[in-house]
């Protein structure tokens, strides 16, 4: 923002809405960068595999691969790309990161299913790193669990190919920039209980 004005209150409290008229100018530019942003931090994964027999970029790649080539929508598409992209900040609550980015702009069952697709992934290996494989039975009756069931099983879990083909970044891009470009709910209002 080229404009050199600055509020001058020192708590919210004190600031006017000619204040906000100023402010919503800088937070909507902020906004326009989330899509640019958000490709930006997926390529953080982009980096030593650890052992795994792919990156987290690359099993973010495939994920979306997998699902575009079923005929997902790109929103579903875009929840694939991204559903590991807290692995980065968030090592031990990931899949609740790649939430909350994309709880404004998916659906209920697309949020739910990124946001416990790490439990009910644990099915597969839970059991190798002294877990309970079957933790996810604890959320089965939820009405999205077979949406997100059915997620891990045919695009998270087949996503660690190293010989698997995937389509590029580039491709994927334009769908995250539209998604992410208005939000279909405020959160704030939804999060708030009614009187």
């Amino acid at each position: 923002m080229t404009d050199s004005w600055t509020a001058t209150f020192s708590r919210l409290e004190d600031s006017t809405a000619a204040d906000f008229d100023r402010l919503q100018k800088f937070d909507h530019q902020q906004a326009v960068g989330l899509p640019e942003r958000v490709l930006e931090h997926l390529t953080l994964l982009d980096g030593d595999a650890g052992g795994w027999p792919v990156n987290r970029f690359v099993h973010s790649l495939q994920s979306a691969t997998l699902a575009l080539r079923d005929g997902r929508d790109d929103e579903y598409i875009v929840c694939a790309l991204l559903h590991d992209i807290g692995d980065s900040l968030a090592s031990y609550n990931h899949a609740d990161l790649a939430a909350t980015i994309l709880e404004p702009f998916v659906s209920e069952a697309n949020l739910w299913m990124v946001k416990h697709h790490a439990i009910l992934q644990g099915y597969h290996f839970f059991h190798h790193i002294g877990l309970d494989r079957n933790m996810r039975d604890r959320l089965k009756g939820h009405q999205h669990y077979d949406h997100a069931a059915e997620f891990v099983d045919l695009y998270d879990n087949r996503a660690f190919d190293s010989s698997g083909k995937v389509e590029p970044l580039s491709h994927f891009a334009p769908m995250v920039r539209r998604l992410l470009e208005r939000p279909k709910r405020s959160i704030y209002l939804e999060s708030i209980p009614a009187a």
